[in-house]
This record gives structure tokens, C-alpha cells and sequence, in this order.
């Protein structure tokens, strides 16, 4: 693909955004919770795991541990069992009950909702932090960068980072946030998931059926 001018990138953002609008209007993180506390503890259990088994061990864990004040006092060892299923269950152990014990001490029970106090909380990054402030909060700090938003970035051509396994998802999101409206960060990187999910798969792109088909240049595809 020719080397496009920022200004063109623009355009083609705006019209990719606008279709994604289209294709998933109802666009929303597919995790469930009632509270924000329950959203954070959720999205540390998603690391290197599916959503629906992250659903299926939090239907039980938070009626277990109700709130951050139960995690925080948890068995580790117990716990640990509780979210066994979820893989890496020793460290996400540690992250869920670090965290909850910062949200208890320093932010006295509440999830914070700004991306600098956030980062300050164990276990969280960008990509957590970002999940939690949008889909519970409805700040818009950046764009939530998982492996699907970063591969299809790649794929169609938002960001010159490669696809690998050290590939940087911060990079990544700035390159994004500086072509996304900020009024559309939520929404784009919940869109952009769904999509990764549904069309533009890791094992096999569906190009011919997608309708970004003729807004993306299928970097890496072929």
C-alpha cells in the first residue's frame, strides 16, 4: 500500500470507525459485573484466558468474596483454587489481592477513575486500566490494546509496529489514540475486540467477507 499522509490515515479511520458503528452498534465488554470493583477483579482474571471462563468463575467467586474488602482478606490459597480456572492463578492471586487491599487503604473501597491512580494498583496496566475506566466509568484515558486490537492495527495499517510476541501494545495505542476521535476511544477498542473475534481472526482473516475489506490493506494477511 502506498505510504498514506496523516490526513489520509484520518479519513480512513473515520470511515473505518464509522462502519464498525454499523457492524456493532451495541459494542461493550463482554465481562460480566455489577460493580467496578467486580469489572477490575474480572479483567485481571482475563489475562491469557477466554472471556466466557473468566464469566463462568466469577458467577461464583463474587457472590463468594463480595467486594474488595473480601479479596483483600482472602486466603491466598484458597483463592488461588477459587481461580484455578482462569490460568496463572497464583500471580493473578497476588494481583487481585494487592489490589484489592490498595483500593481498601488508599482509595478507601472505591476503584479510582483516573489512569495515573490506576496504574498504581497491582496487577493493573494500560490495557486493565483502560477496560475499567471506559466500560465503568465512561472515561476515555486510551484505547484498550489487547492481542486482537494489536493484530488487526497491524493488519490494517494504524500502526507500523509488528506482530509479534514482543509487540508493544503501548506504542500501539498511542499510535491509535493520535487517529481515533477521543470520543470514540470506548467504543473503538470494544468494536475492534468483537471484530478480532468474529471476522479478522488470528487463524484466519476473513477478508472477503468484511466489510472493511476495501478500507484495509491486509498487511500480514497474505
Amino acid at each position: 500500500m502506498p505510504r498514506e499522509s496523516v490526513k489520509a490515515k484520518k479519513a480512513r479511520v473515520a470511515e473505518i470507525v464509522r462502519r464498525l458503528h454499523e457492524m456493532y452498534p451495541d459494542a461493550t465488554c463482554a465481562l460480566h459485573w455489577k460493580t467496578p470493583w467486580e469489572l477490575l477483579a474480572a479483567t485481571i482474571l482475563s489475562a491469557q484466558c477466554t472471556d466466557e471462563k473468566v464469566n463462568e468463575v466469577t458467577a461464583s467467586l463474587f457472590r463468594k468474596y463480595r467486594g474488595p474488602k473480601a479479596f483483600a482478606a482472602a486466603n491466598p490459597a484458597e483463592l488461588e483454587q477459587d481461580i484455578r480456572p482462569t490460568g496463572f492463578f497464583r500471580n493473578k492471586t497476588r494481583s487481585l489481592m494487592g489490589a484489592a487491599q490498595a483500593v481498601v487503604e488508599r482509595f478507601g473501597g472505591q476503584v479510582p477513575r483516573t489512569m495515573e491512580e490506576m496504574l498504581t494498583l497491582p496487577g493493573v496496566q494500560r490495557k486493565t486500566a483502560n477496560v475499567v475506566l471506559g466500560t465503568a466509568y465512561g472515561v476515555a484515558s486510551g484505547i484498550t490494546v489487547d492481542t486482537h486490537v494489536s493484530r488487526n492495527a497491524v493488519r490494517m495499517g494504524l500502526t507500523p509496529s509488528q506482530a509479534t510476541k514482543a509487540v508493544n501494545t503501548d506504542k500501539i495505542e498511542q499510535d491509535l489514540m493520535a487517529l481515533v476521535p477521543q470520543d470514540e476511544w470506548i467504543f473503538f477498542g470494544h468494536a475492534m475486540i468483537l471484530h478480532g473475534r468474529r471476522v479478522c481472526t488470528a487463524r484466519k482473516a476473513m477478508c472477503e467477507e468484511c466489510r472493511l475489506l476495501d478500507v484495509c490493506p491486509r498487511i500480514g494477511v497474505d
